[in-house]
């Protein structure tokens, strides 16, 4: 299966964010839903089960200048197996143009004992552009083991390179994933990355929170905090910590 589904947001010139753009396929349903005044909220919505091996799904989003936008899911993605042995694929595309602001907050990841998901997040911004973005994975379900996951997250502003990292965790993952410098028996990881132009002038010092969460400030007006957890629960609570902390 393939399928896509494209997001448009732009300001709509009385303070508030239209969407003339808002399509979805297949296993990939939109939904608009009440946010706040000057932002347009939009849940992605699982309409059958999916990605399964050999499937193709694509999220594009364009925020337009000015405009605010809010994209979230309504439940986990589970990363199922296929009956032809192929991996899966999900692509995230985010384009933000001049003053505008993205929050992308999907729900975890799941990867599936048997299956082979390999996801691409790329997001591109202007110089003045504001994003906030936020990853998930769970190994596996509750008493099983996890699936091959590989997953790289580019982000450009201005044209240069701001953040390019890749992670493969699972069976056939390069040796030591699961080592005491991976992830060290947790079945949780997760990121928070948080670009705003406001970090030129402070930026965000490093910093551990707590045992196994990090703060990194970037090369750029952007701070990345990764972690690892237990479970999906406790991923969240630290993440949750992080936004409050560096969303202003």
């Amino acid at each position: 299966m393939r399928a896509t589904a494209r997001i448009g947001a732009v300001a709509d010139g009385r303070g508030g964010t239209a969407l003339p753009v808002l399509a979805g396929e297949g296993p990939l349903a939109l939904r608009r839903t009440r946010g706040a005044a000057a932002e347009a909220d939009v849940m992605l919505v699982g309409a059958m089960s999916a990605p399964l091996g050999g499937d193709h799904l694509r999220v594009e989003a364009t925020a337009g200048p000015g405009a605010r936008l809010a994209l979230a899911s309504a439940a986990a993605t589970l990363a199922l197996p296929g009956s032809g042995g192929e991996p899966a694929r999900y692509d995230v595309h985010l384009s933000l143009a001049e003053d505008a602001m993205v929050r992308w907050l999907p729900e975890p990841l799941v990867s599936v004992r048997g299956s082979d998901l390999r996801v691409r997040t790329r997001a591109e911004l202007a110089p003045t552009a504001r994003l906030l973005l936020r990853e998930e994975q769970v190994l596996g379900r509750t008493g099983e083991g996890p699936g091959l996951l590989r997953s790289r997250l580019t982000v450009t502003r201005g044209g240069r390179p701001l953040l390019d990292q890749e992670l493969a965790c699972g069976p056939g993952a390069p040796g030591g994933w699961d080592g005491p410098a991976g992830l060290a028996g947790h079945r949780a990881l997760g990121q928070l990355l948080v670009v705003d132009p406001r970090f030129r002038e402070a930026p965000p010092p490093a910093a551990v929170l707590g045992e196994f969460a990090a703060v990194t400030p970037l090369a750029g007006p952007a701070v990345l905090v990764t972690a690892l957890a237990p479970d999906a629960l406790r991923l969240r609570e630290l993440l949750d910590a992080a936004c409050r902390t560096y969303v202003g």
